[in-house]
């Protein structure tokens, strides 16, 4: 237990040590009591580390020039790390704004180390940290979510080292990526309590002076084999790095080449294959080496799975299999932790109850997950997608680019070896003026890891020219209508695709969806809460069996795992107790998928063949002239009868809009606008009719006077909706009149729209 200077000497450290870890303990202190004592980096494990998590020195403060604790006898008040400030775990937990904290303990390394260098680890420390040792500043990072580290070996000395922490967190700035962290002094809405400072394991490292920095294992499964390269820190001349393989304890193969710097290259063939995937996750021991001579100078432990990931036509496949990819939201926050875990057995504990209910994976959702959770997604076989806490960042100021940018490579960097990620996604619900980052960040991606497909975003601007796969968010709650929506007639493989929400032929996915509330108290869920337990199953098997329907569709996401604080929408309660019967959900989730039954899933003709009736931007010349006013139009303006010679003529789209400029032909800036055009019908029968429409932002539309369709809210593409019945009740042989009134409220602004009626071809 650390004491500060102006207690008692600190009391004196005990290592203990064995040939694979080693952690520091206060004398008298029972084993065990150090919170989160395991690795915190399973893939990067060497024999001498410190763990430092425990009781910490801890002051804070809004004055951004205040240095007075680099040389403070006493800091007020006392932390446990690695949990945040707001943390009921970290023993203050405050909630209220705070732009500065400072951390500092004392450390003495232990006497039996023999390594020549020293590096200090911060797991996570949001947002921009300085570290200091005896007085020195040993190095600066700039991002709130991925572990960095220092060498400190010339800042030590003998005996008692002071180790000085400090974190710059502007929450209300617009300059930072926040994630769900709430900007308001509460939580509100999908908006939650404040992570502040450390919140992963702070550790020490004894490495060689010449030391393996980083690794990156590439598998090959069709050849057996994976492809190595590795990054040696320090003079490197006359170095050998040797990586050994075994698998269920015995040597599997191993491989040795001359160091190259930075460049270092291995191909190790394997002589027992085994292939990773969520059935049978096999992960194989490593081993990397490097020497001169006889003569060890660093060992690395860590471990990987052999498997690949590829992009088929609409098909993602692992290990060329088409897995339907049954996912669940899960935003990793804690009650007592907050966005850090109490203990490791909690992050196992969160997998294991997602697959209890017939899940096999999760969009680990606005946070980076720690690297213990995703060892235990490897060791359980959960297929995970990775995601930048995106929301906070204010995307007009150009600012905010450079600190995501870097830190998006650091993490993509930290979480390559992964076998449970098999994608990335890296932005959530972008608005337009994201646009230019989101692309930049998607070509780093692609460029720094090729083996996984790239999400530009999770629902609303899909920004990027040549996407490899497509989503959207669909929080509809009544099954029928989101049935006909994801897998009936209306769905985008029976659409012409002028109008699909996705380029045909690449995969797409539901990824978020659900969200039901139950037993909300004072929360929230979205829709109506069913007024039965019975009602409950019915629609989430309604909403989830539309899903696992569309051939096309190669994964869902439900949302979500847990509740979240005042977010009520979770299969199991923030404390993590069950709401619902787990056997039932899992009998609903893993039936078969459509997507399963013939992989790969390539495009195929439309049953359903469609006419136009009225033409949108994307039918080119079958979209004709619209007459329209900016100003209220009188009484009766959707009749047929109303005389509108007085109005000016203009093409869909209407509008001013960000990223659609290509489809503006006729510039619309006011806050309404009211359109009316003349079809002719011939009378023909049809079994389906659409409502093709972009929005932005409330609509109303009417045929021959009467309301078929109406929104409250604006969408952010063409979308397609059903009007059979309203057709059949309004539509008549001749002429006809469509009108359309759009509302704008704020950003944005875009209407133009289509109608279509078909006929069963099947």
């Amino acid at each position: 237990m650390y004491l500060s200077q102006s207690h008692v000497p600190i009391l004196l450290a005990l290592l203990i040590w064995s040939s694979t870890s080693s952690v520091v303990m206060a004398v008298g202190e029972p084993e065990g009591s150090i919170p989160r004592p395991e690795h915190p980096r399973p893939q990067a494990k060497r024999a001498q580390w410190l763990n430092l998590n425990g009781v910490w020195e801890f002051a804070e403060t809004d004055d951004d020039a205040d240095e007075s604790y680099l040389t403070a006898q006493a800091y007020p008040d006392r932390i446990t790390v690695p949990f945040c400030r707001e943390s009921k775990l970290s023993g203050l937990q405050r909630r209220g704004f705070v732009r500065n904290v400072w951390y500092r303990r004392s450390v003495e390394i232990p006497v039996d180390w023999r390594s020549p260098r020293v590096r200090l680890h911060v797991g996570a420390c949001d947002w921009a940290t300085r570290v200091w040792v005896n007085g020195q500043l040993v190095g600066r990072h700039r991002g709130g979510n991925v572990a960095f580290a220092f060498d400190v070996t010339g800042a030590l000395k003998t005996g008692s080292n002071v180790i000085i922490i400090h974190a710059r967190d502007d929450t209300r700035s617009g300059k930072q990526a926040l994630g769900k962290q709430s900007t308001r002094p509460e939580s509100h809405g999908i908006f939650y309590t404040r992570t502040t400072g450390i919140w992963q394991t702070v550790w020490l490292e004894g490495v060689g002076a010449s030391f393996i920095r980083h690794h990156r294992v590439i598998p090959d499964p069709e050849n057996s084999r994976v492809l190595l390269g590795v990054q040696v820190d320090g003079l490197w001349q006359g170095l050998t790095i040797t990586a050994a393989a075994s698998a269920d304890g015995k040597p599997v193969g191993t491989a040795s080449t001359s160091a190259a710097g930075r460049n270092s290259q291995l191909v190790l063939d394997l002589t027992a294959r085994h292939l990773w995937s969520p059935a049978n996750p096999f992960l194989y021991h490593l081993t990397l080496t490097l020497s001169r001579d006889e003569e060890v100078l660093d060992r690395l432990e860590s471990y990987f799975g052999l498997r690949s990931v590829s992009v088929e036509g609409a098909a993602i496949l692992i290990n060329g299999h088409a897995i339907f990819q049954r996912l669940v939201l899960d935003q990793g926050f804690y009650p007592d932790g907050v966005w850090t875990a109490p203990g490791d057995s909690d992050l196992k504990r969160d997998i294991t109850m997602s697959q209890a209910l017939g899940f096999n994976g999760a969009r680990l959702h606005q946070k980076v997950f720690e690297p213990r959770f995703l060892y235990w997604a490897d060791k359980l076989g959960y297929l995970v997608w990775g995601e930048f806490p995106s929301f906070g960042a204010n995307y007009a100021d150009a600012e905010v680019n450079l600190p995501i940018i870097d830190e998006w490579g650091e993490i993509v960097r930290r979480d390559y070896n992964h076998p449970s990620i098999i994608g990335w996604c890296p932005f959530n619900e972008t608005p337009p003026e994201a646009g230019e980052l989101q692309n930049a960040v998607v070509r780093l991606t692609r460029s720094v890891d090729p083996t996984r497909p790239v999400l530009d975003t999770s629902g609303w601007t899909h920004s990027i020219c040549d996407p490899e796969l497509l989503d959207a968010h669909d929080y509809n709650q009544d099954p029928e209508s989101f049935r006909a929506r994801w897998f009936g007639p209306f769905g985008d493989a029976n659409l012409p695709a002028r109008y699909a929400r996705k380029p045909r032929g690449i995969p797409f996915f539901v990824s978020e969806y659900g969200g039901i509330g139950w037993d909300i108290g004072k929360g929230w869920g979205y829709g109506n809460t069913p007024k039965s337990m019975d009602e409950f199953y019915a629609r989430y098997a309604g909403l989830t069996h539309a899903l696992l329907d569309n051939r096309f569709m190669f994964g869902f996401c439900y949302t979500q795992l847990t509740d979240v604080e005042q977010e009520r929408n979770g299969l199991y309660t923030f404390d993590r107790k069950p709401k619902f019967d787990a056997a039932r959900l899992h009998a609903i989730n893993s039936r078969r998928a459509g997507y399963e039954n013939d992989p790969p899933v390539k495009p195929a003709a439309s049953p359903v063949r469609w006419r136009v009736l009225v033409g949108a931007f994307p039918d080119g010349d079958l979209a004709r002239e619209w007459c329209f006013v900016t100003e209220p139009p009188g009484n009766g303006w959707h009749d047929p009868g109303f005389d509108d010679a007085s109005w000016q003529r203009g093409r869909g789209g209407f509008g001013k809009k960000g990223g659609w400029e290509n489809r503006i032909r006729t510039t619309w800036t006011g806050k309404d606008i009211w359109l009316r055009q003349e079809f002719s019908y011939d009378g023909s029968a049809f079994d389906f009719a659409a409502l093709v429409i972009h929005h932005d932002d409330a609509t109303e539309v009417y045929l021959n006077g009467q309301p078929i369709w109406s929104a409250r809210r604006w969408n952010d593409d063409y979308a397609v909706f059903d009007v059979t019945e309203a057709l059949r009740a309004a539509l008549r042989p001749g002429d006809n009149v469509v009108a359309i009134h759009c509302h704008q409220d704020q950003g944005g602004q875009y209407v133009d729209s289509a109608l279509l009626v078909g006929i069963n071809g099947s």
